[in-house]
């Protein structure tokens, strides 16, 4: 597995956040049974660059908290039957299926750690865990997928020990 974290060059944080990152991305990639290696992608950004981002990807002139950009579409959330039958899954130097990439604002780790009254380490944990299941093709537009997508977090983070 390959994650590649950018940015977040004046991220303090309380915890080892790369390590951490790894842990929380490979943890989802085995909870999923996802059944290649994968190369994953975090850039840790501000508010500026994550507002910018979202408006250039979304429309949407504002911070938030963290952004999914999923290299695969699947036919059904965590379905990863099709995934090899296209050919630009895979990154062709390192043989490695290429989830996509996740960008998350170090500042609203920290805001929405203390809002919700945990630790930094959770939120981040927690942010991470939520846009790796969008990489698998997750979502929460509604109200079956919220709890779809709430149950395997509070599950994974429960594994991990990283409560509330």
């Amino acid at each position: 597995m390959t994650v590649t974290i950018e940015g977040g060059q004046g991220a303090a944080f309380p915890f080892d956040h790369r390590k951490l990152a790894k842990d929380v991305i490979c943890a989802a990639i085995e909870e999923e049974g996802f059944p290649f290696e994968a190369e994953v992608g975090l850039l840790l950004a501000t508010l500026g660059e994550i507002q910018e981002i979202n408006l250039e990807q979304r429309g949407l002139d504002k911070p938030t908290d963290v952004l999914s950009f999923p290299m695969i579409f699947y036919r059904q959330p965590g379905d990863f039957s099709g995934v090899g039958q296209e050919g630009g899954n895979f990154n062709p130097d390192t043989g490695e299926v290429m989830l996509g990439d996740i960008v998350l604002c170090v500042d609203k780790v920290k805001e929405q750690a203390k809002e919700f009254g945990h630790s930094e380490e959770r939120e981040y944990a927690f942010l991470i865990l939520h846009s790796m299941l969008h990489l698998f093709g997750y979502d929460h537009m509604t109200e079956d997928e919220a709890a779809i997508m709430e149950g395997k977090q509070r599950k994974i983070l429960d594994q991990m020990r990283i409560l509330r």
